[in-house]
């Protein structure tokens, strides 16, 4: 039976407040093995009919075409699809719905407002509420909210919180790109009186930010809120209660509130009922009201942070200070949420940290950022609390002031982390008969979790937090097995085009901190800068979209030809300020770029690879010019490299780790016998250094896929199966349960390293996990968006079973393979839609359509290393 599922629209799960008037829709459809679509038809139902596409022929089901008239602003429809195979076609599927948001500027009448008062230090002021009263009359068809702030908001309506999500409206280019969030709230309005208030933080937009003291009210020194609520009543009649000068202000609970330091509440302060109809504001402050152009107000591409998981402590420690300090067994990015008994005035004080030295929490790699929860009680039979607008990165939280038995609460589930991060759908797992390796995914998995938190970060505990581009550049392969990241990223890479420097320059972090505050200048920087052309190509690659190419093109070529600029007729890019091979281990703690690589040939590895990249992205867009110019110049470069690194003998001029792996996996020799010698050149110096690695931010994504390609698997399991330091499983043997940011985070003998970027999660050297998924377990995208799949697990290093799963755009793809005494067994699933070459070590590859399909092999030598 051929049944297609649900239809989804754009890279969404929740398609309310849908930002484009012609969505794309997409559809999974499961049906026997071997089934194939030959056409479709779509159905889309409005307020103004219902309208066919008819019978398209086609094999598509990704990314497809709207079939309908564009939708205007608020206007809703239900779509659902039904496929044919042959002559045979299937029933149709669930509908779904779709509504669009706000699309044009003039559908917005709200304006920001907040608290109109006198300040001694609008630095720190005490961040406000703002409601307002209205009535209904008449029976309500629909009502929906359309809400911003600046800062981060929090909504009620009639005492009932607005949604489950958190920081919103995320963090982007504030002074072109704020995102509104749509929200249904009919089921939360009554029959005539109602109110609506909200909570504000200073979150991003006018919060600390930076390193060395930081800086405040960077976007903005007002924390204001844009809501517009539009009541639609059954006999067509439109309300609309926006924020404007009747809305009124007063201090709330919330003492202070900051990403970095954390939050302090005051529950005697609380104003009870204040976002009922019933509550009474007459000596509340009438709002100050704001100007915000409502051209720049866009809607989501991704899904919100929300709270995702909770864990509960596994033990209660006493340190040698006498402090209680629980223990999460496991790091990860949220905040507490307490229930407590007490009297009015008892204030209980929580300090994280992500480490413990000497038996006591230690913050000093938090560096400025005070990490620290204050709440005062009320004096209430029982209060239960969480901080709204703030969050941190931490296993180990130090309680004081508790008023009662800290181990009796934890043991009552009294105290409770909550995670939280963008609410991305799972895509991706791994598995294997390795324990440690398994932990070291599962480390992955977490620090992706806690630094996706609306935009891509590099750490979420210290005073930084920001959207490194290298980070994601290399990491953004991982990332998009493991989630589905494309909304999330796509709207990231908007903000990167917004801040590129007319020259074409890419900022090192996204968004940036305005000028006037620089930490560093804002200069191009191989690596980082390649994020324009890369991450773009990745997401394609394993989504399907050029719909992404395509509104990234303009950012991707201007950074290609600045770079063509800067190297100049010869193609080197060998001037200028380069990170390059970023925290190298053998770097010192406090210059981590001095790496053992060249930094310039880095840089025109990077040139290289990023021109290629660009030539191939106008071949997709049917840029033919484009492509044949910049396929000419990757070629011209790859030759300027060679004469320049690599030496008659087959070494490099950098005779180091990442050197032979940027060569061998950017295509960048272009002899067979120098590539031979390259390739064993580079399993020597793993041997030299006895497996440790030797990389740092440029290498380590490509190492481990340069001794696949060399044909030195063996070494790469080596390198992977290493655990002294520095290694990938170094960490996983001493308990880490996120990456790290260095190799050494954490000494053997249990200090941290001194060094002021010491993070304990950072998912940059994680990448690794990408190389897991294709090789070790062997699935890899053949073809756009897993179209077609390669699967090729390359079994070694003591393996006898690794597994990998992938939620494609088509439907779930799976490879399992295990070996029993000298039979390799491997069996794959191909979603419907997609098709697959299954290539066993050594073997011919074997297509294969979608089904599931087993393979074994007796190759005694392709079992073992």
């Amino acid at each position: 039976m051929v049944t297609p599922g649900a239809v989804r629209f754009e890279h969404h799960r929740e398609a309310l407040g849908i930002g484009v008037s012609t969505p794309r829709v997409s559809w999974k459809t499961v049906a026997p093995a071997g089934w194939v679509q030959s056409a479709y038809e779509i159905e889309t139902a409005t307020d103004g009919g219902t309208v066919t596409s008819g019978r398209i022929d086609s094999d598509e089901s990704v990314l497809v075409p709207w079939a309908a008239e564009p939708l205007v602003s608020r206007q809703a429809a239900t779509v659902r699809v039904r496929v044919w195979g042959g002559d045979d076609v299937s029933e149709w599927s669930e509908p779904s719905a779709v509504e669009a948001g706000l699309l044009d500027p003039v559908d917005w009448i709200a304006v920001p407002v907040t608290g109109d008062w006198p300040e001694e230090d609008s630095d720190d002021r005490r961040p406000p509420i703002v409601r307002r009263g209205f009535r209904t009359e008449g029976v309500i068809a629909a009502a929906r909210l359309y809400v911003s702030a600046h800062g981060l908001y929090e909504v009620e309506i009639n005492g009932e919180r607005v949604g489950t999500d958190a920081f919103s409206p995320g963090w982007t280019v504030y002074r072109e790109r704020l995102r509104y969030y749509s929200y249904d709230v009919t089921g939360l309005l009554a029959d005539g009186e109602n109110a609506i208030g909200a909570w504000l933080g200073d979150g991003w937009y006018r919060g600390r930010l930076g390193w060395r003291g930081g800086f405040r009210n960077l976007f903005g020194d007002d924390l204001s809120l844009i809501a517009q609520l539009e009541i639609r009543y059954a006999d067509g009649r439109v309300d609309t209660v926006a924020t404007d000068g009747d809305w009124k202000a007063a201090l709330g609970p919330i003492v202070s509130s900051g990403l970095y330091d954390g939050e302090t509440y005051d529950a005697r302060d609380e104003v009870d009922g204040w976002s009922s109809p019933r509550f009474d504001d007459a000596g509340w402050t009438p709002v100050a009201t704001g100007i915000r152009d409502p051209a720049t107000l866009v809607a989501p591409e991704g899904p919100p942070v929300r709270c995702t998981q909770e864990v509960a402590p596994v033990s209660v420690l006493t340190t040698p200070s006498g402090a209680a300090v629980l223990d999460l067994g496991q790091n990860l990015v949220g905040r507490l949420r307490i229930r407590v008994r007490g009297a009015a005035g008892d204030t209980v004080t929580i300090r994280t940290a992500e480490v413990m030295q000497d038996g006591e929490i230690y913050t000093r790699p938090l560096r400025d950022a005070k990490s620290t929860d204050v709440y005062t009680l009320a004096g209430r039979d029982v209060e239960e609390w969480e901080p709204r607008f703030t969050i941190h990165g931490f296993r180990f939280a130090e309680i004081s002031g508790w008023p009662g038995d800290i181990s009796e609460a934890v043991a009552n589930g009294d105290i409770v982390a909550r995670v939280y991060h963008s609410d991305l759908e799972r895509t991706g797992w791994f598995d294997s008969s390795n324990a440690l390796v398994n932990r070291l995914h599962e480390n992955v998995l977490w620090s992706m979790r806690g630094n996706f938190v609306d935009i891509p970060t590099d750490c979420p505990q210290r005073d930084e937090r920001v959207g490194w581009t290298g980070d994601i550049q290399v990491f953004a392969p991982t990332a998009s097995f493991l989630y589905d990241v494309s909304g999330m990223l796509s709207s990231w890479l908007k903000d990167v085009a917004v801040e590129q420097l007319p020259d074409g320059t890419v900022p090192w972090y996204v968004p940036v901190i305005p000028a006037k505050h620089m930490w560093t200048p804002i200069r191009p920087g191989a690596v980082w800068g390649d994020v324009a052309v890369l991450t773009p190509w990745v997401l394609y690659e394993r989504f399907g979209d050029a719909g992404i190419l395509a509104a990234q093109y303009d950012s991707a070529k201007a950074w290609v030809d600045l770079i063509d600029r800067l190297a100049g007729p010869d193609h080197l890019w060998n001037e200028g300020f380069q990170l390059g091979d970023w925290l190298d281990p053998a770097a010192p703690p406090q210059d981590p770029a001095d790496a053992t690589t060249d930094k310039y040939l880095v840089a025109t590895a990077y040139f290289a690879w990023s021109t290629q990249h660009l030539a191939k992205t106008a071949a997709v867009l049917g840029r033919v010019d484009d492509a044949a110019r910049y396929s000419a110049l990757a070629a011209e470069i790859r030759v300027a490299f060679a004469d320049e690194y690599l030496l008659a003998d087959g070494r490099m001029t950098s005779d180091a780790q990442t050197a032979y792996s940027l060569a061998i996996t950017f295509d960048l020799i272009p002899d067979p016998g120098q590539l031979d010698r390259a390739g064993s050149r580079l399993a020597e110096l793993v041997a030299e250094a006895e497996n440790r690695i030797a990389t740092g931010f440029a290498g380590t994504p490509l190492v481990s896929d340069a001794l696949t390609r060399a044909g030195a698997i063996d070494s790469a399991y080596d390198l992977l199966l290493e655990p002294e330091c520095p290694s990938w499983l170094y960490p996983v043997t001493q308990g880490a349960t996120t990456i790290w940011e260095r190799w050494d985070s954490q000494r053997p003998d249990g200090t941290v390293n001194p060094g002021t970027m010491t993070s304990f999660n950072h998912y940059a050297l994680g990448a690794v996990a990408d190389w897991l998924h294709r090789v070790v377990a062997g699935i890899a995208p053949a073809a756009p968006g897993y179209r077609s799949i390669a699967f090729a697990p390359r079994p070694g290093g003591g393996f006898t079973r690794a597994s990998a799963q992938h939620e494609t755009p088509y439907g779930r793809a799976s490879i399992e393979w295990h070996i029993v005494e000298d039979e390799l067994v491997v069996e794959v699933v191909v979603p419907t839609g997609a098709d697959a070459t299954v290539e066993l070590p050594g073997q011919t590859p074997i297509p294969v359509g979608s089904g599931s399909h087993r393979f074994t092999s007796k190759r005694k030598e392709a079992l073992t290393p």
